[in-house]
């Protein structure tokens, strides 16, 4: 599974982004995608994360309400839409994948497979 995120920007408080993440490979129907973001200085830390093949998901505390996962068959892709962004959700946001068709889990240490970071800034 190779992994690919995009989407990444600046963007002023309260406003959104989406992010991207293209999926190749075989078998990723079995397997659970997440988004992780890691800010300087700070530990990687878990965001959202989807079943792809039963839809699905579970977020961060600080995330809920606010951001959405979701992921499209058609694209093999995995999206993040961010919205109430904060100048606390600054961070490179990494997505991954795990291989579980349904246990969702928010540990780091689950994920095989990772794509390079995408940085989101938020300006105050």
């Amino acid at each position: 599974v190779q992994l690919q995120a995009s989407g990444g920007g600046l963007v002023q408080a309260g406003g959104s982004l989406r992010l991207s993440c293209a999926v190749s490979g075989r078998g990723f129907n079995g397997y659970v995608m997440g988004w992780f973001r890691q800010a300087p200085g700070k530990d990687r830390q878990f965001v959202a994360a989807i079943s792809w093949r039963f839809g699905g998901t579970h977020y961060a505390d600080s995330v809920k309400g606010r951001f959405t996962i979701s992921r499209d068959n058609a694209e093999n892709a995995v999206y993040l839409q961010m919205n109430s962004l904060k100048p606390e959700d600054t961070a490179v946001y990494y997505c991954a994948a795990d291989y579980s068709i349904a246990t969702i889990s928010d540990e780091i240490f689950e994920y095989d497979y990772w794509g390079q970071g995408t940085q989101v800034t938020v300006s105050s």
